[in-house]
């Protein structure tokens, strides 16, 4: 699949929110607080008949960038990978030295994801959805593959 990658601008916000209220809210939960992806960073990937076909969303704190979303349409056709790549690009660009992001438990396709794309286990947050839940209710009970969805798994990769 060909596709290039664009940098959301605020006539793109609208579409970011519908994709992320797909997810049951307008933020999402990392590490036991909301992030609005609207009002982050983010590259959107765009197929060569102008169609939507991925979207990564990112926060810089300090020198370190937390993706916060990263979303590929049509899996396993290098979108993912060149979603993270751009922003691994921009925020080393940007003197960011550490790239992270949180998955769940239960999603073993980007658990393995990250670690071919060279990421490490950081840390494991247990029972973090406790938490999470308290904070967006809609957050599901039991995942993909019917796995109980209870920790955060932290990746990272120095810059």
């Amino acid at each position: 699949m060909d596709f290039i990658i664009k940098k959301v601008t605020e006539k793109d916000k609208d579409w970011v929110l519908e994709i992320v209220k797909g997810w049951g809210a307008d933020f999402i939960v990392s590490r036991g607080r909301k992030i609005y992806p609207t009002e982050i960073d983010a590259f959107y990937a765009e197929d060569d008949k102008g169609k939507r076909v991925g979207l990564v969303t990112y926060e810089i704190i300090g020198d370190q960038c937390e993706v916060v979303t990263l979303d590929a349409f049509d899996k396993f056709s290098g979108i993912g990978t060149a979603l993270l790549e751009k922003v691994r690009e921009d925020v080393k660009k940007r003197g960011c030295k550490r790239l992270w992001l949180i998955t769940l438990n239960d999603n073993l396709d980007a658990i393995r994801f990250y670690q071919r794309r060279g990421m490490t286990i950081a840390a494991i947050h247990l029972n973090a959805l406790e938490l999470s839940r308290k904070i967006k209710p809609s957050i599901p009970i039991v995942g993909m593959h019917g796995i109980p969805i209870r920790d955060e798994i932290e990746f990272e990769i120095m810059l």
